[in-house]
């Protein structure tokens, strides 16, 4: 059995009250990535959309879910890129957003910003998708996921390091300049912030420094991944060169004191993924996890699933570690919930809406103690 698989095996189940608290609790979620929310079932099906049930190792859920169970990152890689392979039209990603939108109102995620990797469907992979089409997708996705569901959704559009920067090849500029060109069309479609997502062994925040700021010039957000799999330089990258509203991930920055003092001060969140974490050997085990500590600290901390399916878990059950690993209790539950939703890129009608139901919820949760 794989550490990951044996770890959520492993925990111990939360008590009824705590369980119900987390599930009714309004949530917002900042760092999922949107290919990444691909369950097994919604893959045979597009796989099966496209007459392409070659891609998939069997055509059963069942060994399809043992196919998606982590084992390491090579492998993980390749169910990602099996998953971006068979998104292939506007209607695959209409689909998939909607169904993103099923799973936020099973778990009461009101808002979520969803991570997507444009370079990657319409220049690497060569698959004829044009950015109109992924437009398209996700706007009819998320408008018919709005209309069923009441949920919110916004776009971060990253950039993939690993194919515009490598230690042998050096800076390569084409694939930031065109995701940031998509992502400042896509303005007007939902995308709030630019990001950089992949490996970061061998590819440091530093050389995309340009792009970066012109996205920030250009009012987005900037949602660099840094801290994940190398250490603090990684962060203090993301922050000096890339001028970080908010880090996705940065557990690691707990090696650095003053750069948990930078962070603190200046308030930059950190998106936190524990789950994750321990299944790509960041941490070995919840009981050394930083989160507990970084919160201690004053920095602002939220936390999120990035791949759910991937990584066999959700949104609640990333609360459900915060209770029973870190002991929080509702109170600050809450308190981290509301963070997500603080920090979050929704526009400030959006916000303030979305605030003014959580802290109502809040309060007459506490009302009813």
């Amino acid at each position: 059995m794989e550490l990951c698989e044996y770890f959520m095996l492993s925990l111990q189940p939360l008590s009824g009250e705590t369980a119900a608290y987390i599930a009714a609790m309004p949530k917002s979620e900042l760092h999922v990535h949107l290919e990444g929310t691909t369950d097994p079932a919604a893959l045979l099906k597009l796989a099966q959309r496209h007459n392409r049930l070659d891609l998939l190792p069997a055509t059963n859920l069942a060994a399809l879910q043992q196919w998606f169970t982590y084992t390491d990152f090579p492998h993980f890689l390749r169910v990602y890129m099996v998953i971006s392979e068979l998104l292939r039209t506007p209607e695959d990603f209409a689909y998939i957003v909607h169904r993103c939108g099923q799973d936020m109102a099973a778990q009461n995620i009101r808002y979520r910003e969803l991570t997507v990797t444009p370079f990657t469907h319409t220049d690497y992979q060569r698959k004829g998708l044009t950015i109109d089409d992924l437009f398209e997708g996700l706007e009819a996705g998320r408008a018919a996921a709005r209309a069923e569901f009441g949920v919110e959704m916004r776009w971060i559009f990253d950039v993939p390091r690993n194919l515009g920067f490598s230690s042998q090849n050096g800076y390569d500029p084409h694939p930031a300049q065109r995701t940031l060109d998509y992502a400042l069309r896509g303005r007007d479609h939902g995308v709030v912030g630019f990001g950089l997502g992949g490996f970061e062994v061998g590819a440091p925040p530093e050389p995309f420094a340009l792009p970066f700021a012109r996205a920030c010039a250009e009012g987005l957000l900037s949602v660099p991944h840094a801290g994940e799999t190398m250490g603090p330089d990684s962060v203090w990258g993301a922050v000096n060169a890339l001028h970080a509203d908010r880090i996705g991930h940065g557990v690691r920055a707990i090696e650095d004191p003053v750069l948990l003092t930078v962070l603190r001060d200046r308030q930059i969140p950190l998106e936190i993924n524990p789950t994750s974490n321990i299944c790509l050997h960041v941490y070995a085990r919840h009981a050394v996890h930083p989160f507990p500590h970084l919160d201690r600290m004053g920095i602002k901390v939220t936390i999120n699933s990035d791949d759910p399916p991937l990584f066999n878990t959700n949104l609640s059950a990333e609360y459900g570690v915060l209770a029973r690993e870190f002991g929080y209790d509702p109170s600050g539950l809450a308190r981290i919930a509301r963070n997500a939703f603080e920090v979050s890129g929704a526009p400030v009608a959006l916000k303030t809406s979305l605030l003014a139901e959580f802290d109502d919820w809040v309060a007459k949760t506490q009302e009813n103690v």
